[in-house]
């Protein structure tokens, strides 16, 4: 690697990486926040907000999978030093994500009714009103938030992650102060919450694409008339659609293992919900690496230079190992001074705790290699194979295991995140196999 000229130097990793650390940890903070403040407008309010939360993880993991497709040929033409194209592709990422959002929005607001009921079954009056004022206003949001994500995935692509952490401040500000005076001075309950929350995204939109607007940036949005470009955007969803479909599909398996916790009780209900509260904490700097593997490794295969694949994947596996000992760590030291701040029984607790040390402690090991590694596939384009590993894992591991050693074996909720460890496991030595033979050299066309 000495003779050749790198494409990342330290400096240029840290200037990646750092940003997004702060930007999920900021992301953390802020959706703390507003459990909390919702919590003061009632439960149905809360029972509202909670359970449409769940269909718009799952519709937004599937739309950040869109934004993760241009990322990656956006990456790759760079990479290639092809920048009037990587130009003209950040116009076809925006459009097409603006389209397939605004029609999404769109069912949801025609269909947002029977949608509720076929999530979540007859639920009270109240809960049924607050959950579907808040889905029309959520779904309103959509459009911005895809278009926000894919141009943020631009600014990633051009190892400038430092735009989009300052835009997250200005949308985490409105947001916080917008749910403030829209709770406890209007009295607006859900409508309080979800307002400020598509005025935020719609800022940061508009925030991101005037500064794409700047035709010195490596990425720019052209003054030239749109013109849309089929073989581009097909080369954008053929990666964004797999990934979709993952991500639709794990979270659809969160709810489906949520759903069976839910049979135990509610010592372990609440129990489950403060660790995955907690555990977020602990997987921060490994949402941020997912993001950081994109930009660098896309680059490297846009490059067609094998060695630097190589090269960079293990560097960045190597940072991110040491980033999660770091998190996982902080979280195993202080887990029991936090679980006092949320007033929880001393079964509920002591559960919790056991749960929190039981994910962190495999997370040192297996996270990185479970999720931040097979961005490094799908930044060289094999993405059907992590798709595949990953459903399959999610249906026999996550769900299928679950029901064998929480429900039939009694472990409960230890049942289902021994579960979650097993389906880690499985997933790490997949990804390790699928890049030891090679395969996704070829999908790169680095080899015939």
């Amino acid at each position: 690697m000495e003779k050749k000229e790198k494409l990342f130097q330290n400096q240029d990793l840290r200037r990646l990486i750092i940003p997004l650390i702060f930007e999920q940890t900021l992301t953390i903070m802020v959706g703390t926040a507003d459990i909390m403040m919702i919590s003061s407008a009632g439960e149905a309010a809360v029972s509202g907000v909670s359970l449409i939360d769940m269909v718009n993880n799952l519709v937004i993991s599937i739309l950040a999978a869109l934004a993760t497709g241009g990322a990656v040929v956006t990456s790759q033409l760079l990479g290639a030093r092809k920048k009037e194209e990587a130009c003209r592709s950040s116009v076809q990422l925006i459009v097409s994500s603006l389209l397939i959002t605004l029609a999404v929005s769109v069912f949801v607001m025609v269909l947002n009714r029977p949608i509720i009921r076929l999530f979540f079954g007859k639920i009270e009056p109240d809960v049924f009103q607050n959950a579907r004022i808040y889905f029309l206003l959520s779904a309103l949001s959509y459009p911005f938030l895809s278009v926000y994500n894919s141009e943020a995935a631009l600014f990633r692509a051009m190892n400038n992650s430092a735009v989009t952490f300052k835009t997250s401040i200005v949308m985490n500000i409105i947001n916080v102060v917008g749910n403030a005076i829209g709770i406890f001075v209007l009295h607006a309950g859900v409508a309080g919450v979800a307002v400020p929350s598509l005025i935020s995204r719609a800022v940061a939109a508009v925030i991101l694409f005037v500064l794409l607007f700047d035709q010195s940036r490596e990425i720019h949005i052209p003054r030239e008339k749109l013109k849309l470009d089929p073989a581009l955007i097909r080369r954008m969803l053929y990666i964004g659609i797999p990934s979709g479909i993952e991500n639709g599909i794990f979270q659809l398996g969160r709810v489906v293992v949520v759903s069976i916790i839910a049979t135990f009780g509610t010592v372990q209900i609440a129990a489950n919900g403060v660790a995955n509260t907690l555990d977020s904490i602990g997987c921060i700097s490994g949402q941020a690496m997912n993001l950081a593997f994109i930009t660098v490794i896309g680059r490297c295969a846009g490059a067609g230079d094998e060695e630097q694949i190589r090269y960079y994947t293990k560097k960045m596996m190597f940072i991110a190992y040491a980033l999660q000992l770091v998190f996982c760590s902080f979280m195993l030291s202080v887990v029991g001074l936090l679980l006092p701040l949320y007033g929880l029984s001393e079964e509920t607790a002591r559960l919790t705790e056991i749960l929190v040390r039981m994910h962190n402690g495999f997370a040192i090991f297996l996270w990185p290699v479970s999720f931040t590694f097979p961005n490094m596939l799908r930044a060289c384009n094999d993405v059907r194979f992590t798709m595949g590993i990953s459903i399959f894992s999610m249906i026999l591991f996550r769900i299928g295991l679950s029901l064998v050693v929480a429900v039939h074996m009694g472990y409960g909720a230890i049942g289902v995140w021994f579960a979650m460890i097993i389906d880690w496991v499985f997933r790490s030595i997949c990804f390790i196999i699928r890049y030891r033979r090679g395969k996704w050299l070829k999908l790169t066309g680095l080899r015939k």
